[in-house]
């Protein structure tokens, strides 16, 4: 049977590759790389870098394919994403009926961990519950860009004994969730933290975490939101894509 293995490849730094990933990477035969344009022809580079540092043979094939884009004319992001997965399912359908022989191991290299805020898990899953492919799939975990944030940052996510969250851009833009000390933000292409300098909140931002191009910025929200508002949109036009998380925290309780 063809098996998929779901390999979280960190949050940019090859160093960030755990020992059961590079594990994994030498028992596929071929590698799925999805380009997804010009613009992020550096995630592509990275994905080669990896492969090239850590299988010990060249057995393996890589095989690219364009990665669909989101429609963002849409109001209703929900249908957008279900839309989106369904696309990037029939081409996921594709690369493993026609490239995966019988008995080979084929795998896709996930940025970060597969667990957070990526789509390969569902999509894997809806082929095989569609049935008309035969595969087993494995997933690797891998070092996510909120660990890496919080380890650039020298900070822990969480206040001793209290909870902390992981939303998105929307999430946060309806505001600080009351039950929770500190929350991590990922997928905010609006800047949504600047609803929130009415707070007293600290913000840990971070960009690129763990590249050469990283990018770090601290302090309390109000002071610096203007400048990583700045930095952020100047860091988009430089490389033609932003890879973002932050950190807002309310004040420690005595």
């Amino acid at each position: 049977m063809k098996k998929i293995l779901v390999i979280g490849i960190g949050a940019g730094n090859p160093d960030y590759m755990t020992v059961q990933a590079i594990h994994a990477l030498n028992q596929a035969d071929v590698f799925f790389v999805m380009d997804k344009g010009v613009a992020k022809e550096k995630l592509i580079a990275l994905r080669k870098l990896i492969i090239e540092r850590f299988v010990t043979d060249d057995r393996y094939r890589i095989v690219e394919a364009s990665s669909p884009e989101r429609r963002r004319d849409d109001a209703d992001y929900r249908a957008t994403i279900d839309e989106l997965n369904r696309d990037k399912q029939s081409i996921f359908e594709r690369l493993i009926a026609d490239e995966l022989r019988e008995d080979e191991v084929g795998a896709f290299l996930v940025w970060g961990d597969p667990s957070l805020y990526d789509s390969t898990m569902r999509i894997l899953e809806a082929i095989a519950e569609e049935g008309r492919l035969a595969f087993d799939y494995e997933v690797i975990p891998g070092i996510s860009s909120v660990q890496a944030l919080a380890a650039q940052h020298r900070i822990a996510l969480n206040l001793i004994g209290r909870s902390v969250e992981i939303t998105n851009g929307r999430g946060i833009a309806e505001g600080f969730p009351e039950n929770v000390d500190s929350v991590v933000v990922m997928l905010d292409s609006q800047n949504s933290f600047k609803r929130l300098a009415h707070e007293d909140l600290d913000i840990y931002w971070g960009a690129y975490v763990g590249t050469p191009d990283e990018i770090l910025i601290a302090g309390k929200l109000r002071d610096v939101m203007d400048e990583i508002e700045r930095v952020r949109d100047e860091a988009r036009r430089t490389h033609g894509w932003i890879m973002d998380t932050y950190l807002l925290r309310r004040r420690e309780r005595v």
